[in-house]
Order: C-alpha cells, then structure tokens, then sequence
C-alpha cells in the first residue's frame, strides 16, 4: 500500500474524474446559453415584426380603431414569426400598447435548462421589449391644388355641372378637398385640425426638425406675386390697354367781364292792401265830378335800396358769355280814392297803400379770353407700356395699387393690384422636349435679372386691360380709335393667394386658410404645376429657404397636385400670358387661337413641367378627383406622376383616402427600441 500511495502513475484517472463535473457544468451552461440566445433573438424579431405591423396598420389613425386592427396585426404578426412553444419554450405573453404615435411590445416566454438542472437551474425566464413609430423625415410639401368653378359641384356623378353658380354645393368637390388635407395634416403633423378624421392625434411634430407644407391654388391664374422680392417684377410692363391722344386746340381760359346792363324788370305786390284812411277834405264842393277832379294821381316810390344779387346762371352764345342775375328794391303803392257828400258840398280823399317789390334782370356779356392747349381726342386702343413699379413698397412688401393714366380721357386713376401676375417669356412652340432654352416661364430655377423684363414677371392689371374691335364688331389686334370707352372684352378670376414652404404648428392657420379657397375660374393645370415647382425647388428662386434644413440635412420633397377635370381655354380671358386672343404670346402671331390650340399649349407645358419636376428628384403625386375627367386627361395625369404615385378618386370619400395613403408613404416605419 505504501508503494501504491506513492506510485503517482494512477493520479491521472482521479484527476479526471473530479474534473469531470465542472467541465460538464462548461459544456452544458454553453448548450443552454446558446438555446436561450436562440429564443431571444427569435423573440425579439418577432416583437420588431409585430410592433412594425401594428404601426403600419394603426398609420395615421388611432390604436383602438377598426375593432383594434392594430393590435390585432400586431399580434398575428408576432405569432406569424414565432410559433407558440417554439425551440422549447412555453407560457408564452405578449402585449402591444401605444402611447402618442409609438407602439411599444413586451414578449415574455420560460425556458426549461437542459443540462444545466443537474446544477440547480430550472426554468430561464426570456423577456424582450420592441418599440415601433412613424419617423417623418425632413419633408417639404407643396400642394398644388385645383379650385377651378367646378369644384363647387357635387362630388358624386358625372353630369357637367360646370361651376354651379359659383356657389358650393352641399357636397362640393372643393369641400371634399379641404377635408382631404385636412386629414394629411393630421397624418403627417400629428396636429389636430378642425376636420373629423376618425381620431384625435396623439402627438405633435413640434420636435420633428423640419416639416414644413406650402400651397398653390390655381384655376385661370396663380396669385403668386405680393410673396416676391420686389427685383422679382418688372418696372415696366405691357399691356392691351389704350392711350389718350390729344390734339392742340384755342381753349377758353378765362372771360373778359363786360359791363352789366338791366335787361328787364317787372313789379308785383307783396301783402295786403292798407285800409284807406282819408287825408285832406275839401267843402263847398258842388258836385261829384268836381270831387274826383280834385283825386291825386295813384304813384309808387321806391326805397333807392336795391337788394344783392340772387339766382344768378350763365351760358354761353356766340363764343361769349352770358351771365345773369336778378335784384330786388322794395317800394310803396300809393292809391287815391274821393268820398263825395251833396248835403254837405264835401269832397274827402282817401288813400290806401300797398308793400311793391320791383324785380330787376341784369345781364352781362363776357368775351371769352384764348389760350392753346393740348385737349382730348380719343383713346387708342392698342399694346401701352407702363411704368408699374409704383407698385414696389421695398423689400417683399408692395402697394395693393397704382395710378395709371388710363382714366377718363387718360386722366390718373388708381389700378389695384390683387397679386396674380403675367409670366415672363416664353417660346412659341409644340415642341417642349426638351424644353426650349428661351422658354424662361418654364423655367423652374432662373432667377431674375433686375432690368431684364425677359426674366423677370408683370403685375396682372385687370382694370388696365382692354380688349378692342372694330366698327363691325370684330375683334381686332389693329389700334381702334374711340373716343369712347369700349367694354373690356374679356373675363378675369384670380385665385387664392399661395403660401411659401412654412412650419404650420398652429392647425387653427392651416384649417382657415383651407377654408378661405374659392373655387372660381377656369381650368389651366400648367400655371398652377409650374409656381409649385418653383415654390419647392431647392435651386431656384427660394434656393436660400429651401436648399436644406437649418442645420444643413437633406430634405424629401413632395409636390401633391390635385385636379377635379380637364383643362378648360378661352381666347377672352385673361390669363398669365395675356388676354390670348390679342396677346398671343404662346400661339400663333398671324391667327387667332381657338380653344383647342390653347388647351394643347396648357396640356403640353404642364406635361414638360411633371417631367422637369420630376428629374429634380420631387417626388410628384397626382390625384384625379371625380368621375367627369377624360380618359385623354386620366392619362396626361398618370404621365405626369412619379410611378406608382396617381390615385383616382371618385369621390370625397375616396379623395381623403388617397391623401391619407400619401400621407403614410410620407411618413417612414422605424423599429425606435
């Protein structure tokens, strides 16, 4: 035995026996650690997938809404990832909540040990939270939106309505409209609007670095001008309009006064006669006719106190003159009567007396006194430059109105200026592929050039404007001269002002503004497209606001443009580019344009414009918006957007649900835990 105990040859089997359990304890923690891994990453993917769905499906609504469809997609998809009982485990929860906007999971499942029991460790409870939200990323948004006169029709059916009496009807398109964006603010903002959109929103975009919506309503015109610099405007501007012309003539100037003279006059009483009094009485008179010879004479004195002059008038006769006037001088009557008595030989005289007025007619003849001046003739009716920059207050700000001599018999008078404006140059041309170099009205980006009206946009002066046609009736691109003033010849509807990219925190500023929109005029889709681009555009005439965040991060971009119709073209109407019958700035000079050349133009251009919007990396929505839009129109709309982003909507119903998906595309799913 003592040689055994100190023979250490056999050490190795002891040693390895009582290394035994702690290297099973090693291999069996490692099994088991690697299973519990296993579990929680399969647990957390599944929590991710599931917080993810709920807040794809919850979107811009509510947790609770639809039956909690929410919560409901959240836990189909939680299960769809991670099976009841999966790699062991069992008692499996979960729960998904939402608190303002995020949606947050917790899934909880045991694990039984498999090797490491025989140590003491059972059952390993697995827990993982997931968090899910819709993270708007820095986003401009410019709607471009139709408030033509049809959008006041109903927002059902396809019956032409045409602008049903410029009133909103009780389900007009235009409210349809205002509800739809509405909603999209409430989506994207998280501010509640005014409008019932299914649910209140359950967190702001106050800490959102940079969302900002802008607007162009359109319909005939844009008004766009009063939120330009004042460099942005001509000085001078051309319009159809007219001229005074003068002619030199002898004007009177003044009358040499002539000496007055009395014309006339004429007497009359005034009052009541006096009673008669007698005033001498002779006796001894034989007879009655001795008694009347002895009568004075009746007679009238006047006072030598001539009164002022009254009702005084002039005309003129023969070149002169003729001034008169009227005075009156107050007098007496003085009338004798005798009284005759036989018995006593008595002759009385008696006398009664009476207030006279004396009524004198005085005329003067004037000679007229000459002088030779410039008079009116007539107008001419023609093209007429103006100088408008009366209309620059300096800055961005500007007068609502300037003086123009366009008055009668072009005296000054004052022209207000509501904001829409005339474009700058353009091209005559079908061809806009690519769009011509020279076409500076489609050119989103040149800025203007102070003192090159080439570049830069006029005033739209609507009371400055005349239309003009001949003695026949006709209309006419000739000079017509009158001196009459001609009806105006034309039809003119100015929209809604726009509204630049801005943060709009306050939603009581965006509902009334939405509220504010008018819908007249008619329907020219390639005005509206082309402010809004401009109005979006990171490298054009707002390049300064616009390029990037205030801290310098990129911006998405979105132009939504929403139409309830075809374009619709008069020649009589005065648009961006004049009243087109005369100005013809985009048609044929030699002709007249008729409607269809017109809306060929529009059509054109506002297809060259999605194109251009579109290589600027904006992403551009179209919406059709009721069931009267041409099939020819549809397609021209389905052009223009960005693939896969045209929605047509029957309705108003429809329409707020086209926003909404927008809106949610906008916005960007994030796992935020």
């Amino acid at each position: 035995m003592q040689k055994l105990r100190s023979n250490t040859a056999g050490n190795t089997l002891a040693m390895a026996g009582m290394a035994l359990f702690p290297l099973a304890a090693m291999i069996g923690g490692g099994v088991d650690v690697s299973r519990i891994y296993l579990v929680q990453t399969r647990l957390q993917q599944a929590c991710d997938a599931g917080a993810l769905a709920g807040r794809r499906q919850m979107a811009g609504g509510y947790w609770g809404a639809n039956n909690n469809a929410a919560n409901t997609a959240a836990n189909n998809m939680f299960r769809a990832n991670f099976d009841t009982d999966a790699y062991g485990s069992y008692d499996g929860t979960t729960a998904f909540t939402e608190n303002a906007g995020t949606v947050t999971g917790t899934a909880t499942v045991k694990l039984d040990m498999a090797v490491m029991q025989m140590f003491g460790y059972g059952t390993k409870s697995v827990t993982v939270v997931c968090d899910a939200s819709m993270a708007i990323p820095s986003t401009d948004v410019m709607f471009v939106l139709d408030i033509t006169g049809s959008m006041n029709c109903p927002d059902t059916g396809s019956n032409y309505c045409g602008n049903n009496g410029n009133v909103e009807a009780s389900n007009a398109r235009i409210k349809g409209l205002r509800s739809a964006v509405k909603c999209f603010y409430e989506t994207l903002a998280r501010r509640d609007s005014d409008e019932d959109c299914g649910s209140t929103p359950s967190s702001g975009s106050a800490n959102t670095a940079h969302l900002r919506f802008g607007f162009v309503p359109y319909s005939t015109n844009v008004n766009v001008g009063k939120l330009l610099p004042n460099d942005f405007l001509a000085d001078n501007w051309t319009y159809q309009s007219r001229e005074a012309v003068t002619r030199l003539e002898n004007v009177v100037v003044d009358y040499q006064a002539g000496t007055p003279y009395v014309y006339g006059n004429s007497f009359y009483y005034q009052g009541n006669w006096s009673s008669r009094n007698t005033v001498d009485t002779h006796y001894n008179v034989r007879n009655s006719n001795a008694c009347n010879s002895l009568q004075p004479d009746d007679y009238d004195e006047m006072s030598g106190n001539e009164g002022s002059r009254f009702g005084q008038d002039s005309w003129t006769s023969g070149g002169n003159q003729i001034t008169r006037w009227y005075t009156d001088e107050s007098g007496t009557r003085y009338d004798y009567s005798t009284s005759y008595s036989s018995r006593q030989d008595r002759c009385r005289i008696r006398l009664r007396t009476r207030q006279l007025v004396e009524r004198r007619e005085y005329r003067q003849v004037d000679t007229p006194v000459y002088e030779q001046q410039q008079v009116f003739s007539h107008y001419d009716y023609k093209p007429v430059t103006f100088n408008v920059s009366g209309l620059k207050a300096g800055g961005s700000s500007w007068n609502n109105s300037i003086d123009l001599p366009v008055g009668n018999q072009g005296l000054d008078t004052g022209v207000t200026w509501d904001g829409c404006i005339e474009e700058r140059q353009t091209v005559r041309t079908t061809n806009f592929n690519p769009i011509p170099t020279a076409a500076y009205d489609l050119d989103i980006d040149r800025v203007p050039t102070i003192g090159d009206p080439a570049t830069q946009w006029g005033p739209l002066l609507n009371d400055a404007v005349w239309g003009r046609y001949d003695s026949n009736g006709n209309q006419t691109t000739s000079t017509v001269a009158s001196a009459n003033t001609l009806n105006r010849n034309f039809s003119y509807t100015c929209a809604n002002e726009a509204r630049k990219l801005r943060r709009w925190d306050n939603p009581d500023d965006f509902d009334n503004y939405l509220d504010n929109l008018d819908a007249i005029g008619s329907t020219y889709h390639d005005i509206g497209l082309i402010w809004g681009a401009r109005f979006l555009s990171p490298t054009g005439i707002f390049a300064a606001e616009n390029a990037t965040t205030d801290n310098g991060g990129a911006i998405d971009r979105h132009l939504i443009f929403m139409t309830d119709g075809d374009t619709v073209t008069s020649s009589s109407q005065y648009t961006s580019y004049g009243v087109e019958w005369y100005d013809r700035r985009r048609t044929s000079a030699n002709s007249a344009p008729s409607s269809n050349d017109l809306t060929t133009q529009v059509n054109s251009r506002f297809l060259a414009m999605c194109n251009a919007i579109k290589n600027q990396n904006i992403t551009l929505w179209v919406v059709s918006f009721g069931n009267g839009v041409s099939s020819s129109s549809i397609t021209n709309l389905q052009n223009c957007a960005t693939s896969g982003k045209f929605y047509n909507a029957a309705n108003s119903a429809q329409l707020l649900d086209n926003f909404r998906t927008i809106a949610n595309d906008i916005s960007q799913l994030r796992l935020t835990n």
